[in-house]
């Protein structure tokens, strides 16, 4: 399956594209996601998710329009335009679908405030006529946790349910997208996972699905019926923390939990979506003190298991934090990526990760942990590569078993030699390809 290989990279338009303040003007201010392209693959991306571009009040995550581009963006010919400049490139392109919930000027939900209970739609929505909203709308609906700004779909409404599945069928017919993104889909019935799986794997082959999720049991969503991936944001948290804090105990702890060879083992054998940062939370390069960790970090995402994803501009150290009123520092407009040390490095993990079998599929053993260092290994039946990380500023001798003699280095091309131990840099990567 292509995503499993994937290499991912998000982008949030209305930010990215400098948008979410644009008039409705229909300026193709879309298409500034094709100047990345260039860059996109001397990095190594293989495939591209998109943050909401249907019409939306505001921060695209409250629907309009299911069907329209936001206008802020652009036309649909715009999009289809830009997803067209991705695949020529090679580059697959995923959406989101927000499902859960919508604006307050989705056409449905405005046909409700205008005839109340003689509305066709009144189902659609979970209300009940004999409240109020402070929004005076002569009745209450249930919100997307507490915020009345984005109104509930009643996804037990097979109407909707259908509905929405005809819209995923519109994005594929005239977009050619190759997967969405669920936003909240840990609060989506499995019901609609296994009916929208049903139908997407009969709308185009390896149609790839991916469901947002905080915590909890991710296997709820993953599954041969349900969704094929989930974000991992277990060990996003484990990523940050264990450097910041100098404690890889920490993610070595959730990648044997998730990942490793007990028979207690959650997710052996799933490829979770791994990543650092997105548009919901703080730059990874705003919450470590020692920037030149950075590098030991993204070469520990790319060879964890998982399906790496880079946020845009992280992968050049942009930082931004959220604050209580606003999320706008974390979706800058940048209408031209940059490249530097650290996009160097990235890029040369991103090639390894995808040119290695054993990175990609293979089974996850810890070898030696200390609070400052990582050793891991990767195993298929055709690959063994075994991964070295060292969080700090001072080199690290390391005395294991490598089960080998020598090893290519898949980052440096360099050879390298187990016999009087391993000797890993100041803040080092190594991805060791054993000879067999």
């Amino acid at each position: 399956m292509w995503y499993n290989n994937a290499v991912f990279y998000q982008f949030y338009p209305l930010g990215t594209c400098d948008a979410l303040e644009a008039p409705r003007d229909k300026a193709p201010r879309i298409r500034t996601l094709s100047n990345y392209i260039p860059h996109l693959t001397r990095l190594g991306v293989t495939a591209v998710y998109l943050s909401p571009v249907f019409a939306s009040d505001y921060h695209g995550y409250d629907t309009e329009d299911y069907l329209t581009v936001d206008p802020r963006l652009g036309t649909n010919n715009d999009l289809k335009e830009v997803v067209k400049a991705f695949h020529e490139a090679g580059i697959r392109v995923v959406l989101d679908g927000v499902f859960n919930h919508v604006g307050r000027n989705f056409g449905p939900f405005q046909d409700v405030r205008e005839k109340k209970w003689d509305s066709r739609y009144k189902d659609w929505f979970c209300l009940n006529f004999d409240g109020d909203t402070g929004y005076g709308d002569g009745f209450w609906y249930e919100p997307w946790e507490g915020h009345f700004e984005l109104v509930k779909l009643n996804l037990a409404n097979e109407a909707v349910r259908k509905y929405l599945y005809s819209c995923v069928g519109e994005w594929v017919k005239e977009f050619d997208i190759d997967g969405i993104r669920l936003d909240v889909a840990y609060l989506l019935p499995d019901y609609f996972l296994s009916e929208l799986r049903s139908y997407t794997d009969g709308l185009k082959e390896e149609f790839f699905l991916l469901g947002e999720i905080l915590g909890g049991d991710y296997n709820r969503l993953i599954s041969d019926g349900r969704l094929h991936s989930c974000t991992n944001y277990e060990c996003r948290k484990g990523l940050y923390s264990s450097f910041q804090s100098m404690n890889l105990f920490e993610i070595g702890y959730s990648l044997n939990r998730q990942f490793g060879n007990d028979p207690w083992t959650l997710y052996r054998g799933k490829h979770l979506l791994s990543f650092v940062d997105n548009h919901d939370v703080d730059r990874v390069a705003s919450l470590l003190d020692d920037q030149n960790q950075l590098v030991p970090l993204y070469g520990l995402l790319f060879s964890m298991p998982g399906i790496p994803c880079l946020y845009y501009g992280s992968e050049w150290g942009l930082t931004g934090k959220r604050d209580d009123h606003s999320d706008r520092a974390l979706r800058p407009a940048i209408s031209e990526p940059q490249w530097n040390d650290l996009t160097e490095q990235i890029s040369r993990f991103a090639h390894a990760h995808t040119k290695s079998d054993a990175l990609i599929n293979g089974e996850y053993r810890q070898v030696l942990l200390t609070n400052r260092q990582l050793i891991f290994e990767r195993k298929t039946d055709t690959e063994r590569v075994l991964v070295a990380i060292n969080a700090e500023g001072q080199p690290y001798h390391a005395d294991f078993d490598a089960g080998c003699g020598q090893a290519e280095d898949l980052v440096t091309g360099e050879l390298h030699d187990f016999g009087t131990g391993s000797d890993i840099p100041p803040y080092g990567v190594c991805y060791w390809k054993c000879e067999r």
